[in-house]
């Protein structure tokens, strides 16, 4: 077999606001590799299946600064994101040709690695599309149930208030809540988005954009538990209608990731509500909770119990459209990339 392109997802250019299409991130062809023949080392050889453009992304368009959770994108090299793969060859003996590795990958048609090391191999015995595995069982499913069993101490009876409400996470979110017991208030971007916050759950869904958070959440609430996507207003406003002792999950910010960050006016609350603000940072928890995660939750997927839905895109030369959409939350669902079928 003959060399062919290595189709690579290369960092450009760091952007200042909003990430520019064909500018922030670029498709290139120019990288050959002979997957017969390149040399291994003793480590494997990977052909990505899928990718998962997901917001935090815009988090590491940065220049290198402070530790981050993971190192920043550097000019000229691919990005680095959640990936299924399959094993085409190897020489080590941890995984076999025909495995499907599941993690943090980057975004390159072939990948050669050493080991597969900081990656799950995924046995799919209920024959789950690929797509599911960086969608509902990928960062968003991780971020839901590991944040809920770590952080949520819920009660029956009490009120959850999750923003960003039509993202596969936040599907996740209103089942474990409703599951025990809680009042579920959403938030969405557009009409669209809350019939499907409504469709899979919430109690009370809202257009953030047409309706006041302050005003829906004074009526609504008191919010014993906040899942925080979005920063910004939204947390002003759920810190204003917080119970005394309420919870918050922060697990995103991304009102602010593309402009800024507005400044919080209500964080005096934290202390005269005696609130307990946990910071997530999802990776930190695999080692407590990914068995349990996958020997759990792609059961409830595959019977049908998670809702969720996908916005799927193909090829290489798809990924800067699906993750300009995503960190613009213009996405219906989980944006997902199929860059191979096997």
């Amino acid at each position: 077999m003959s060399s062919i392109a290595n189709s690579r997802i290369l960092f450009n250019s760091i952007p200042t606001s909003y990430p520019e299409s064909g500018k922030t991130i670029v498709h290139n062809t120019s990288e050959q590799i002979n997957v017969e023949t390149v040399p291994l080392n003793g480590g494997i050889l990977l052909k990505i299946i899928v990718l998962s453009p997901d917001p935090f992304q815009r988090d590491l368009m940065i220049l290198p600064s402070d530790e981050m959770f993971m190192p920043v994108y550097a000019i000229g090299e691919p990005i680095v994101g959640l990936a299924v793969a399959v094993v085409l060859r190897s020489e080590n003996d941890a995984v076999n040709p025909g495995d499907h590795l599941h993690g943090f990958l980057p975004w390159k048609s072939y990948v050669v690695l050493p080991s597969a090391e900081g990656l799950s191999i995924l046995d799919n015995k209920y024959g789950l599309p690929w797509t599911s595995y960086v969608g509902v069982l990928g960062l968003a499913g991780h971020t839901a149930w590991m944040a809920w069993k770590e952080y949520a101490k819920p009660r029956a009876g009490q009120t959850a208030f999750v923003t960003a409400a039509a993202g596969t996470s936040s599907s996740f979110k209103f089942k474990l809540a409703k599951r025990a017991g809680m009042k579920v208030i959403a938030s969405a971007g557009s009409e669209d988005k809350v019939a499907w916050a409504k469709g899979v759950g919430a109690d009370v869904a809202f257009n953030y954009k047409t309706e006041s958070t302050q005003g829906v959440l004074k009526k609504e609430g008191p919010i014993d538990l906040y899942w925080d996507n979005v920063g910004g207003e939204s947390l002003d406003a759920a810190l204003e209608a917080a119970s005394v002792g309420a919870t918050f999950i922060e697990c995103g910010m991304a009102s602010g990731y593309n402009t800024g960050h507005a400044p919080i006016k209500n964080l005096i609350k934290v202390i005269e509500k005696a609130i307990t603000m946990n910071g997530l940072t999802v990776t930190l928890l695999y080692e407590k909770y990914l068995d349990e995660f996958y020997a759990t939750v792609p059961k409830l997927v595959a019977d049908g119990g998670i809702k969720h839905r996908e916005e799927i895109y193909r090829g290489m030369d798809s990924v800067d459209e699906a993750l300009l959409k995503t960190v613009r939350g213009a996405v219906k669902g989980k944006a997902v990339v199929i860059i191979a079928e096997q």
